[in-house]
């Protein structure tokens, strides 16, 4: 079985795969029954100054051997875009 850690990382790597963009961060991790839950932003475009690059968050579930189940994206913003917490 593999660790979060490893897991993030897979996601990372498939994501960038399947998409061919650049990973920003892993910005949630969550084991659930059904499998782990990956939440990456990716750049889908870069720009100059960085804070107007173009962000997208993907959710992903991943296996527990780390093989990618499922993925979509979920938001796309710009970098510098102010994000209030959802309720």
């Amino acid at each position: 079985m593999a660790t979060g850690i490893e897991i993030a990382q897979r996601a990372k790597e498939q994501l960038v795969e399947l998409t061919k963009l650049p990973v920003d961060t892993v910005s949630g991790l969550t084991k659930q029954e059904d499998g782990w839950h990956v939440t990456v932003e990716l750049i889908e475009l870069k720009r100059i100054p960085e804070s107007t690059d173009m962000l997208a968050t993907y959710d992903a579930l991943l296996d527990e051997q780390g093989h990618l189940l499922h993925y979509q994206r979920t938001r796309r913003y710009l970098r510098d875009q102010i994000m209030e917490p959802e309720a």
